[in-house]
């Protein structure tokens, strides 16, 4: 592991003091992180369901921490590509929780899954791939 829970902490309050907006790391392991966020009104669309959009921030934020744990704190590192299955109506009056894990992590690209949740329930709310690219070690 390249970074952990504090050095990732700290980086991101750092480097991406804006991602606190998309939720909060819970949990960091080797390619893996575990991240809430706290849903309230803004994060809500008609219909009352939590909205993509702030499911698909905190999926791209896990997928981050998960990415630099294993490469370390590489601020340039982007995504590419996200996809992302909506499969269930997430609660709109319980927090999403989003664990993340590398599938697999090159020189150049970074595959990673993301299983979004609401709180304390076992069925996921949504699914998320998405690939990062990884600056050459010269243009970090």
């Amino acid at each position: 592991m390249e970074m952990n829970f504090e050095e990732m902490r700290q980086f991101l309050a750092d480097h991406f003091p804006q991602g606190e907006q998309y939720g909060e790391l819970l949990e960091l392991g080797d390619g893996t992180s575990t991240m809430r966020l706290p849903v309230d009104d803004q994060h809500l669309r008609p219909g009352g369901t939590v909205s993509g959009p702030a499911m698909m921030g905190l999926a791209d934020v896990a997928v981050y921490a998960a990415l630099l744990s294993r490469i370390g704190p590489v601020a340039l590192a982007v995504t590419t590509n996200l996809n992302i299955n909506f499969l269930r109506k997430p609660a709109s009056d319980m927090d999403i929780i989003a664990k993340a894990q590398m599938l697999k992590v090159g020189k150049r690209l970074g595959v990673g899954e993301v299983y979004i949740l609401s709180d304390g329930d076992e069925d996921p709310v949504a699914h998320a791939t998405m690939t990062y690219s990884i600056p050459a070690p010269e243009n970090r």
